[in-house]
């Protein structure tokens, strides 16, 4: 077990840990799929669609995202042997400002905000992660993107960058915890870089991997909590307690 208390900031992924992503996408996709005569469900068109947008980002790390959503959506509908139009692809890639938060993400934060630094480490572009903060309603100390870094999670520079950039607020590499939802982008990556991680599973209690794309290797992170608010309320108990 680790100790709560030895940490002064969390670095967070936003989406599918903190926004709502798969009901973002699964919305555009339903209505899509449902015009175009296929006759999956979400978890059918997340699992079609989660392995393209990985492999976009991988083959063109310098591609802003609503462009990733968009080639991502033409791999699925290809895969799928369903037409897409342009219009159909553009509205998956402007979509992202309009993805819900959970609904424990602001109270949560908030309550977190009282003990750590808040920061975002996140493969959305930053006109995304603008609308997405604005819904959060929480303010953050870095907000680190794809966009600014030039690669997507997984790749190993994003999380260098995040750790370089720890002495503009005054934090060390010990004290940073890496809080998400995504083993494939964020634990596998930020455990070869040295972090601590904090998994918040919000997949607990249905199965497959969704958008995410399987780890493909064995990862164990340090804590697990089914939701953003179980982990508030680790934290508050462990500052309580001391």
């Amino acid at each position: 077990m680790i100790d709560l208390r030895q940490y002064r900031a969390l670095s967070f992924d936003v989406y599918g840990t903190l926004i709502d992503w798969e009901a973002g996408i699964a919305a555009v996709l339903r209505e899509w799929a449902g015009r175009s005569g296929s006759t999956l469900d979400d978890e059918g068109l997340l699992l079609a669609y989660a392995d393209n947008e990985a492999a976009v980002e991988r083959e063109y790390p310098g591609l802003a995202y609503a462009e990733v959503l968009q080639a991502a959506f033409r791999r699925t509908a290809a895969d799928l042997e369903l037409p897409a139009t342009d219009e159909d692809v553009q509205a998956l890639g402007r979509s992202v400002p309009d993805w819900p938060a959970f609904d424990d993400t602001h109270e949560a934060l908030t309550r977190l905000k009282r003990r750590y630094k808040l920061i975002i480490l996140s493969n959305v572009h930053a006109q995304g992660v603008a609308g997405s903060i604005a819904r959060m309603g929480v303010e953050f100390d870095q907000v680190h993107t794809a966009e600014k870094i030039g690669s997507y999670k997984p790749a190993a520079r994003n999380f260098e960058v995040l750790l370089s950039r720890l002495d503009d607020i005054e934090v060390e590499r010990p004290q940073l915890l890496h809080v998400a939802q995504s083993l494939f982008h964020d634990h596998v990556p930020g455990k070869q870089a040295g972090l601590d991680t904090v998994w918040i599973n919000r997949r607990h209690d249905r199965p497959g991997w969704g958008a995410t794309p399987d780890p493909g290797v064995g990862v164990t992170p340090d804590l697990e909590f089914p939701s953003l608010a179980a982990f508030a309320d680790a934290v508050d108990e462990a500052f309580n307690g001391s």
